[in-house]
């Protein structure tokens, strides 16, 4: 038996409209973007926004989703991709110059720079742990290379992880005030000199 949907049909983009609204929370972070914000650049109403996306906090974890799909795909698709530790981050930290620096869309990284400020406790939250999931994927595959002989055993897997988590965030924070792209794969060049 088939149901009908209450009310008019959507009468927009739906992708469209969570790909202006994750560039509004990238440029402002979360607690800056404010409804009237999204509904201005999305072109819907609030109760379209409220239909389509819940509340502010479920828009964001959907933009947040969107973004880790799309422009921030590349620190994935290198731990994915490369055999070992060193290259998946050396190429994380290189793409991330060019990422971070594209002038078609801000700049920066959207789970770094959304955190500035926030004061929602459970969008914090959600981001600390992509941010520590991230950093715990790092560790993984630095054990993994320490296990293979590939690094030396005494290498210290967190504090190596950990390392390239702040190299990787302080290159966003570095972009949103202005390094360029050279100035940023320079210092991913450097941070990959301190691996053993």
């Amino acid at each position: 038996m088939a149901t009908r949907q209450r009310g008019r049909p959507r009468s927009f983009d739906r992708d469209e409209a969570l790909r202006q609204a994750t560039l509004a929370f990238w440029e402002h972070g979360y607690e800056a973007t404010s409804i009237a914000g999204l509904t201005k650049v999305m072109g819907i109403g609030a109760p379209s926004l409220y239909a389509a996306f819940g509340d502010k906090k479920a828009l964001f974890a959907e933009v947040v989703e969107a973004y880790t799909t799309s422009w921030g795909i590349f620190a994935g698709q290198a731990l994915a991709e490369e055999t070992t530790a060193r290259a998946a981050i050396g190429r994380m930290l290189r793409e991330a110059a060019h990422e971070y620096t594209d002038p078609s869309h801000p700049r920066g990284c959207l789970v770094i720079r959304a955190a500035v400020n926030c004061a929602t406790p459970e969008v914090g939250a959600a981001l600390r742990e992509r941010r520590n999931a991230t950093l715990a994927a790092f560790e993984s595959r630095i054990r993994a290379d320490v296990a293979t002989g590939e690094l030396p055993g005494d290498t210290d897997a967190p504090a190596l992880a950990r390392y390239c988590g702040v190299v990787l965030q302080g290159m966003s924070q570095q972009a949103c005030d202005g390094a360029t792209e050279e100035e940023l794969a320079r210092t991913a060049e450097i941070a990959m000199r301190a691996w053993p």
